[in-house]
């Protein structure tokens, strides 16, 4: 048996070549991540006569060129979690951090677990391109987030007030035609509330005389502590609309992206119809989750996704009061309450259990929060279940 650790970094890796006992077949060498050096590794281990185990750790995205090009040539491959290689370091009392001593703690690593290490398997390419445009979707909102900011800031010093009336695509479409309570004074009552409401129109919102009265007397009594002649007033706010509007439209691609890739999978329609989730929900939940036929039973899944509360026994004392590890996937985590929180948002549906389950806890005097991951907990093994009698069929 030999191990082979990987300590892998952005462009390289390093190797550790070992055998049972301590035994070094190979010091710690580095490679690149291109095709020569890769070949040399690869052709290197295919010509050992033993049987061969490579075993890395799970760095984001730097390892994948590695571990697919190994996975490739029909190697044994295994990806250990990063706390896990992190609480097998740490076994000893001095701690050296070095690329090639974290080599060599890896190879060690695939010695001890030898009988325990899983091999590694490529999920549907699917599943991959679900991935990375959650994340992307997910990177993409933070800007949004921020760019929104940005703007109702700008809008304290233009128009104080407004976002108290208008909210949303609403309040972007209607600064991008008033950029500063200036152009709303400049016309008549009546004058404005027939532009309103062409303008309500033309963009396909409800058209309200309330709503036009409302904001013409917030303009005629607000003060904006910057006047509409500075020049740069327009430009400014102009331009964060224009950048809020741009990673709208980048969000909705991706998302449009991700529901067509959802839609090929057998397992979307079961989730779709799960309470709780829509067209938006169904393929950020699938994309987080992945094949669930990787998961070996419905506790995998909830481990995943870092809701599991393992038993605390000591002796005769049995621990109650016990959280939620936290260990797992923290964007399948917040998914899953947004799950939650439309479901309760919503009347109980057909499919209702779970929504049934939140109103038990919280009646039980669980918080709010405390009873939606209990319900989150419900929801994913209903979800694998269902998804696993979609493939067993």
């Amino acid at each position: 048996m030999i191990s082979v650790g990987i300590d892998v970094s952005k462009g390289k890796s390093t190797i550790c070549i070992m055998k049972p006992y301590g035994e070094i077949i190979s010091t710690p060498f580095d490679i690149d991540h291109n095709d020569v050096s890769l070949n040399e590794l690869k052709q290197m281990l295919m010509r050992f006569n033993d049987d061969v185990k490579i075993v890395m750790e799970a760095t984001g995205v730097y390892h994948l060129p590695i571990l697919y090009y190994l996975i490739e040539a029909d190697l044994f491959v295994s990806v250990v979690s990063p706390l896990v290689m992190k609480k097998y370091r740490n076994r000893d009392i001095r701690k050296v951090k070095t690329d090639k001593r974290d080599a060599m703690n890896i190879a060690d690593y695939g010695i001890d677990y030898w009988y325990r290490l899983e091999k590694y398997e490529i999920q549907v390419a699917v599943y991959d391109e679900l991935k990375l445009l959650g994340r992307q979707y997910r990177g993409y909102m933070e800007m949004r987030i921020k760019a929104l900011l940005n703007l109702t800031h700008l809008l304290d010093y233009t128009m104080p007030g407004i976002k108290g009336l208008l909210k949303n695509d609403k309040l972007i479409d209607f600064v991008s035609e008033f950029w500063h309570f200036d152009n709303v004074k400049k016309l008549s009552e009546s004058r404005f509330i027939e532009r309103y409401n062409k303008w309500a129109k033309k963009n396909g919102y409800h058209q309200s005389v309330d709503k036009a009265e409302k904001i013409y007397y917030l303009a005629s009594n607000g003060i904006p502590t910057i006047p509409s002649t500075v020049p740069s007033t327009k430009m400014l706010v102009e331009e964060a609309v224009r950048v809020l509007s741009s990673v709208n439209d980048t969000l909705d691609t991706i998302l449009s992206r991700m529901q067509e890739l959802a839609k090929t999978l057998p397992e979307y329609e079961v989730v779709r119809n799960m309470g709780g989730v829509g067209e938006k929900l169904a393929p950020k939940l699938i994309a987080e989750i992945g094949d669930v036929r990787r998961f070996h039973s419905k506790g995998a899944i909830i481990a995943h996704a870092g809701i599991d509360a393992p038993p605390h026994e000591s002796g005769q004392f049995v621990g109650t009061r016990r959280r939620i590890t936290k260990r797992g996937s923290s964007l399948l985590r917040k998914t899953g309450y947004e799950v939650m929180r439309s479901l309760k948002s919503m009347k109980e549906p057909e499919d209702g259990a779970v929504h049934r389950f939140i109103n038990k806890k919280e009646a039980e005097g669980k918080p709010k929060k405390v009873a939606k991951i209990a319900g989150l907990n419900k929801f994913l093994k209903i979800y694998y279940a269902r998804v696993m009698e979609v493939y067993q069929n």
